[in-house]
């Protein structure tokens, strides 16, 4: 039986190799958005996470009519009430010119974050990563799972593994920023890491019912 395609709603390189290690023992392939259409991104209109990626899953299903997983993933600092949130990729956006660069944005978002807490002590600097995924077939959702990633923001960046907020995620119980983590131990305790775990779990799960006739 051929591999069941799974396409995966980003052209984030990083996202999509995230997730297709986690994924790799399943008989799905992982193809990115990028790979197979030319699409305009969805507005983002909810206001969680799970909203979010249930909404971009939906949208390039049925754009596509393929399965999609989409995700919608960011960084709450208690400090700053949750923020910057639903909102993380473009906390920055006020300054960053239209169009600009991954990198570049995730300079402008992690100097706009440091900036918010500059006067902040640092058993104040408590945050967590959130990640949620959906999987979305042509007739609807089929599969939705979260999952979080505790740590504190450190006062500079360090490392230069992971993407985003990686740098100034520091981590206690591995006394490293989440970029200076290899891979392999990033994705073992990351958000995403754990929302596509028990997704894969889940997946599973369908993908068994579905060559046994029960879907």
């Amino acid at each position: 039986m051929s591999p069941r395609r799974i396409v995966l709603a980003t052209g984030n390189p990083g996202k999509l190799r995230e997730m297709a290690q986690v994924l790799e023992s399943l008989p799905v392939e992982v193809v990115s958005i990028s790979e197979i259409a030319d699409l305009p991104e969805p507005d983002e209109t909810g206001t969680t996470f799970a909203q979010n990626a249930r909404e971009k899953a939906i949208y390039y299903a049925s754009a596509t009519q393929e399965w999609c997983l989409a995700d919608d993933s960011g960084l709450q600092v208690d400090a700053l009430d949750g923020a910057p949130g639903i909102r993380s990729a473009r906390y920055s956006s006020d300054t960053v010119a239209p169009g600009a660069d991954r990198r570049t944005v995730d300079r402008a978002n992690n100097a706009k974050l440091l900036a918010a807490l500059q006067d902040v002590p640092d058993v104040e600097r408590t945050a967590r990563f959130v990640c949620c995924v959906a999987l979305a077939g042509p007739d609807g959702v089929l599969i939705e799972a979260s999952g979080q990633f505790e740590g504190v923001i450190a006062r500079t960046p360090a490392g230069n593994n992971g993407f985003g907020y990686d740098p100034l995620f520091y981590v206690p119980a591995e006394g490293a920023a989440a970029a200076e983590l290899p891979a392999e131990k990033k994705n073992s305790i990351s958000h995403r890491g754990r929302a596509v775990r028990r997704f894969s779990e889940l997946l599973a799960g369908y993908l068994s019912d579905e060559t046994s006739g029960l879907k």
